[in-house]
């Protein structure tokens, strides 16, 4: 078999040309309009002028600051913009230039009917685009008043900064012409704002006289309305449009009401699938019997609890009766903590709430009753507002690397993870040494100093009946008992303890003031929900004055 001739393929890889970019920075607004180079300052000052952009394109600029409001009719203030906002971009800009061939005719039109351009094009890029601004949000609601109307013209004189006429403006007199003819019976008669009037729907006007013209109004009649309303700053919060197809809500259902008076029937859409609050049974210091079972709607979903977590909060109460959340969430893993927060369910089923009185905030076991059991008196609450010292909140950056890496440290076994790790969070504690948070909020039974200690377990100054703002405490002992919380407590904050001597000076100072503060705290009528027994803190200045007092007082003991 003879072999024929080999052949041989050449292949050229042809690389395309390099170019250089350009470094120049270009900014675009994707303007939701035709503009045409003799209006483009006329676009620009619907921008809110160039100062405007140059702040919203300005690098580090804050979130508010690269808000854009176009405005459609600037000199109209009553007009609402349409939102507009700064996005990052990596564009290129290409500039594109065509030479014309010379003695050429008119093309022909092509198979989309369109002419084609004919000569030389060249393409050539001119910069870099980093930031542009968009217009993605639903425009909001118009409604444009009367411009004759006094209001109006005060609205426009407060804008043009006229003193004389907002000076001159008199409230008009209150005319009963809540509704006036339209000039025709049809809704396309032009007003003088030069928008259709918007008649009345004629099964809402009642037949009788024309508050306007004191006259009885034809059959044929339209009526507008005359109510003098002004727009708010804003219609609808809603800028994003939601896809809902043209249907109804499939969750909605009509429900029928009877009015028993009339016997007539109203028929209304009720939301089947809306959101059902889950909480403690909370009651007030007044109401004569403390719940002891839960509410009917989170009884209705034990089943749905964990039995595990259940049983911990079960055995948690039973040692003691009464707790704070932070106390409480000390005592259990962070896992666990965790579910009881997201489930709203859990919490409501072992324990209920006072909103005032001596146990505010607390979260008390079902079936039991610290106004009726001495021993409640060792679960009342202080709290003291801390003005002095605010507190530095971490940013949501912040909570979210933090809720990262506790995720990330967690087992997935609750019960893994409380053997392997015991729990030691004293937060909720206060020994008069250690500072362990910025806000004064504590049980007496998680006081550990020794002074406070003795003051809370002195049963000499126990009442016979529990009241409503110093619990089983007489008014004396406690207020002795929150004058050295609150010395020891913000001489912390100070960044040292307080001694036993300002201790004493400050019980001696409470003796004199007690009578007088008491007898006028006594006379002040108390009401439902509007006190807090347990908040007690120095105004600002008396706060301030005492730690100059506390300071003068240390450096006068210092050897020189």
């Amino acid at each position: 078999m003879e072999a024929g001739p080999s052949r041989s393929t050449t292949t050229t890889n042809d690389q395309a040309q390099s170019h250089p970019l350009p470094q120049t920075h270009f900014y675009s607004v994707e303007y939701p309009g035709y503009v045409q180079p003799a209006s483009v300052p006329q676009a620009i000052r619907n921008l809110g002028g160039p100062s405007s952009l140059e702040t919203a394109f300005r690098r580090g600029a804050s979130k508010s600051e690269t808000l854009v409001e176009l405005k459609l009719q600037p000199d109209d203030s009553f007009v609402h913009p349409v939102p507009g906002e700064v996005v990052a971009n990596n564009s290129i800009v290409i500039k594109v230039t065509r030479r014309k061939r010379k003695g050429t005719v008119m093309p022909e039109l092509n198979e989309l009917g369109q002419h084609e351009l004919l000569g030389d094009f060249k393409a050539e890029a001119v910069g870099i685009l980093h930031k542009t601004v968009r217009f993605r949000s639903m425009v909001d609601f118009q409604f444009l008043p009367d411009s004759d109307d006094p209001i109006s013209r005060l609205r426009f004189a407060m804008d043009r900064m006229d003193v004389q006429a907002i000076a001159s403006y008199r409230t008009p007199p209150e005319n009963e012409d809540y509704r006036i003819a339209s000039k025709s019976l049809f809704s396309n008669a032009v007003s003088t704002l030069g928008a259709p009037e918007m008649n009345i729907d004629p099964q809402l006007v009642e037949e009788g006289i024309d508050t306007a013209k004191n006259t009885k109004p034809s059959s044929n009649q339209a009526f507008r309305s005359n109510l003098r309303l002004f727009p708010p700053p804003i219609f609808s919060r809603q800028g994003i449009a939601q896809s809902y197809n043209f249907k109804g809500n499939p969750a909605s259902i009509v429900s029928t009401v009877v009015n028993e008076e009339t016997g007539e029937e109203k028929k209304r859409l009720i939301n089947r699938m809306r959101w059902k609050g889950y909480g403690p049974a909370t009651i007030a210091f007044s109401d004569p019997i403390a719940p002891d079972k839960p509410p009917t709607n989170v009884e209705a979903v034990r089943e749905q609890v964990d039995k595990n977590i259940l049983k911990k909060l079960d055995e948690l109460f039973a040692q003691r009766p009464v707790w704070t959340r932070a106390s409480l969430f000390n005592q259990i893993s962070a896992t666990v903590a965790k579910e009881i927060h997201n489930s709203k369910v859990i919490l409501p089923l072992v324990c209920y709430v006072f909103h005032d009185g001596p146990w505010r905030d607390t979260l008390v076991k079902l079936g039991y009753d610290p106004r009726k059991d001495p021993e409640g008196r060792f679960y009342q609450r202080l709290y003291f507002r801390n003005a002095n010292h605010p507190i530095n909140r971490p940013s949501v950056v912040t909570r979210r690397q933090e809720r990262a890496t506790t995720a990330a440290t967690i087992t997935t076994d609750p019960e893994k993870e409380e053997a392997s790790s015991p729990i030691h969070r004293t937060s909720h504690m206060f020994d008069g040494v250690n500072l362990t948070k910025e806000t004064a909020a504590f049980q007496l039974c998680d006081i550990t100093d020794v002074m406070l200690k003795e003051m809370i377990e002195d049963p000499d100054d126990v009442r016979e009946a529990c009241d409503e703002r110093d619990g089983w405490y007489s008014t004396h002992a406690l207020e002795r008992i929150k004058a050295v919380l609150r010395l020891k407590f913000f001489s912390l904050l100070d960044g040292r303890p307080a001694t036993d001597e300002e201790c004493q000076a400050v019980l001696e100072q409470a003796e004199m003031e007690s009578s007088k503060a008491v007898a006028s705290s006594r006379n002040a009528k108390m009401r439902l929900g509007k006190h807090n027994m347990a908040k007690g803190a120095l105004r600002p200045e008396e706060a301030a004055a005492f730690r100059l007092r506390a300071t003068l007082d240390r450096e006068k003991r210092l050897p020189p």
